[in-house]
């Protein structure tokens, strides 16, 4: 540089990886019970391309019997934790879930149970 006419010209390129969560299973169906019964399942989450630390939220569905006022049948616990952690290698630890289903008042349900982390993805 110093008084030298050259230009110089750097090319960066690279790849925009999102942050996304997977399930396994990809789908679940829990087991009709009597009322008042528990019914539940696990569930492993599988965060990818996490770059730091983030929390899982669980968005329930509530639910309107017949006649009946609004419930809210479904519990999720995380028995380890929500919080997604990323390991010295860049890898995300899956994190598990337990969902369960309990109801005094007969009721079926056919829906979507939203995970967001904390970007609202």
């Amino acid at each position: 540089l110093n008084d030298n006419p050259s230009h110089y010209k750097i090319t960066l390129t690279g790849t925009v990886k999102s942050p996304k969560i997977n399930f396994d299973p990809p789908f679940l169906m829990l087991m009709p019970v009597p009322l008042d019964v528990k019914t539940e399942a696990a569930i492993n989450i599988i965060p990818q391309d996490y770059l730091r630390q983030s929390q899982i939220q669980v968005e329930l569905p509530e639910l309107e019997p017949e006649g009946d006022d609004w419930i809210y049948p479904f519990t999720v616990q995380f028995p380890e934790g929500q919080d997604i952690f990323v390991s010295s290698d860049g890898t995300n630890k899956k994190l598990i879930c337990h969902i369960s289903f309990r109801s005094s008042t007969p009721v079926s349900f056919s829906g979507s149970i939203f995970f967001i982390d904390e970007e609202e993805n």
